[in-house]
């Protein structure tokens, strides 16, 4: 995943239609954007970081986070892969220093007030998660915090449940995206972080959505 993101052209084709889906346009992805706007604030709000300060996105999409970020008294390093996503929240945020980059592929800034990132970290393998939680947390200053609000699972039993739901309920676009991309559990999510040095808390935001509040011990 060095160059081109594996889910690159997904975002290319979905990028015109996200701001419906998340608004509740496809049912069958209603309950995993459930209270998508209070979930972008509790992102912004569990940084703790001071105002004014410099936080970089991870994952920008059409820019829906980075306004919030922006409306909360930070500066915004928005990163982004998809050209099409790019666009689009250049035109919604253009206060945003918007560059292109990914998970693996950060630019280099100085330290960080915090790193956030909602609906993405789910891209990455195990192992691909392990590499970028390490640069991420090299980027941190002191007592800064990342944060992150992505679809996750409390054991493999319960993932498993999950998309067996998805399939019952005729939901097969749902449990397709479950099974084809990687989905964490919270037991090895929390390796990831702590192999890094940082420790975690989980919260469950909604049914699919958990927010994830990480701190250099």
């Amino acid at each position: 995943m060095s160059g081109q993101p594996r889910f690159n052209d997904i975002f290319e084709d979905w990028a015109e239609k996200y701001d419906q889906e998340i608004s509740g346009g496809n049912p069958q992805y209603e309950e995993v954007f459930a209270g998508y706007a209070t979930i972008l604030e509790t992102v912004v709000d569990s940084l703790e970081a001071p105002r004014g300060g410099t936080v970089m996105e991870i994952g920008v999409g059409t820019g829906n986070l980075s306004q919030v970020i922006l409306n909360k008294g930070f500066q915004v390093i928005g990163v982004e892969p998809s050209t099409q996503m790019q666009k689009l929240a250049a035109q919604k945020v253009p206060a945003m220093d918007l560059r292109a980059g990914h998970f693996l592929d950060l630019p280099d800034t100085t330290p960080l007030d915090g790193i956030v990132s909602t609906y993405a970290f789910h891209h990455l393998t195990d192992e691909e998660k392990d590499d970028s939680i390490r640069q991420m947390a090299e980027r941190l200053k002191p007592n800064a915090k990342i944060v992150f609000a992505d679809t996750a699972f409390r054991d493999e039993a319960h993932y498993l449940e999950m998309v067996a739901e998805a399939r019952a309920n005729g939901f097969n676009d749902l449990a397709d995206d479950l099974e084809r991309e990687y989905y964490p559990v919270l037991p090895r999510l929390e390796q990831s972080f702590e192999r890094a040095g940082l420790r975690v808390q989980f919260k469950a935001l909604n049914r699919y959505v958990w927010l994830m509040i990480a701190s250099k011990n």
